[in-house]
């Protein structure tokens, strides 16, 4: 990450990551296999450690079953 505002924009996607998962009650794991991603890749994004590639947030977003926009309503 570049500047001050990739990382705040990073852990903000992560936290809503979270809030979304959670009101779906869905649980990491679950996320991650049905998104085919690896459960840490999961952690690390919710976390705001890492910066995920659109592939993997479209693929987050069809497991949850929303929009992609909805994982960047912060």
């Amino acid at each position: 990450m570049k500047t001050q505002e990739d990382k705040i924009f990073v852990k903000k996607f992560g936290k809503n990551l979270r809030k979304v998962r959670k009101s779906k009650k869905i649980s990491m794991t679950k996320l991650a296999f049905d998104s085919g991603l690896e459960y840490s890749q999961i952690s690390r994004i919710e976390l705001g450690q890492i910066n995920t590639s659109i592939a993997a947030v479209n693929s987050i977003a069809l497991a949850l079953k929303i929009e992609t926009k909805e994982l960047f309503d912060f």
